[in-house]
């Protein structure tokens, strides 16, 4: 199936109120476990790679972008990619040759009217390249300092919105980058009054210490897309801890990583399914 596009998966899902799920992938077999747990639940898909990935990287984006984009084209379902967490101009330059149709530019660590004029900038020149952008306000927490209960305020995403030109907003409402228990609890009064001031569609971070059932529930809010991450490396990382206890002689990685991407996409079937997620 040919590439599609993180705008017009989220643009479909908006209309249908519900959300695509997107799962920031790390490696091939992240990659390719992401995809068959979408086409097991008969979904679309947003294949994610951070600003932090492309470090592991060693700081080349093209070989797991170009990896993502040949299984993305043979998958059954339509995929998108997006480039998330960006804070590096020379990342951001980087991302429609790569083959992303969509950015997430974080600069939420930085004062309001900081984060409004560096947003403004990177709206203007990643819009004249075809980029759909994310933004976010109010600080999610989870990839360094936080102050605990910080909050998006509607009104002043009202402002945010219009001034930045951004087509999609990522919202604090109570979720935190990086949990690895799934006790998270949604400021849903808060959403409903994000809703109904903001004209773009809403973006949960930090996704995966959220229950199925706040998230089902944050769907129906309004929120339309959904970004998972910790919940697969938990999911990776305990298969193959598992997969070595039980056969401490193993050295072919094939066997254990086999383990790991079978287990990732178990978990990216789940919580689709999970939540309801299955737009196509």
């Amino acid at each position: 199936m040919p590439l599609t596009t993180t705008g017009e998966l989220v643009t479909r899902a908006h209309a249908a109120r519900t959300a695509v799920a997107a799962f920031n992938i790390i490696t091939l077999e992240h990659v390719e476990a992401v995809i068959e747990g979408a086409e097991s639940a008969g979904a679309s898909v947003v294949l994610q790679v951070s600003e932090n990935a492309v470090r592991f990287r060693q700081g080349r984006l093209l070989p797991l972008a170009r990896a993502a984009a040949v299984a993305a084209e043979r998958a059954a379902v339509p995929v998108a990619l997006h480039l998330d967490h960006v804070q590096s101009a020379a990342l951001l330059g980087q991302a429609a040759d790569a083959g992303f149709s969509s950015v997430m530019y974080d600069a939420s660590r930085l004062p309001y009217a900081e984060n409004l004029a560096a947003t403004r900038t990177v709206v203007d020149r990643a819009h004249a390249q075809g980029l759909w952008i994310e933004a976010e306000l109010g600080e999610i927490g989870g990839k360094g300092p936080h102050v605990p209960g910080a909050r998006t305020d509607p009104a002043e995403a009202r402002v945010f919105v219009a001034e930045s030109g951004v087509d999609a907003l990522a919202v604090a409402i109570g979720s935190v980058h990086a949990m690895t228990a799934r006790t998270a609890a949604l400021d849903h009064d808060l959403l409903e009054r994000l809703s109904r001031a903001l004209d773009v569609p809403l973006v949960l971070h930090g996704s995966s210490g959220v229950p199925d059932g706040e998230l089902t529930a944050a769907v129906a809010g309004g929120i339309t897309k959904v970004n998972i991450g910790t919940a697969l490396n938990q999911a990776m990382t305990g298969a193959i801890r598992d997969h070595l206890e039980t056969h401490p002689d193993a050295v072919d990685a094939r066997s254990y990583l086999s383990a790991g991407r079978e287990a990732m996409a178990r978990t990216v079937e789940r919580i689709i399914t999970g939540v309801g997620l299955t737009l196509v």
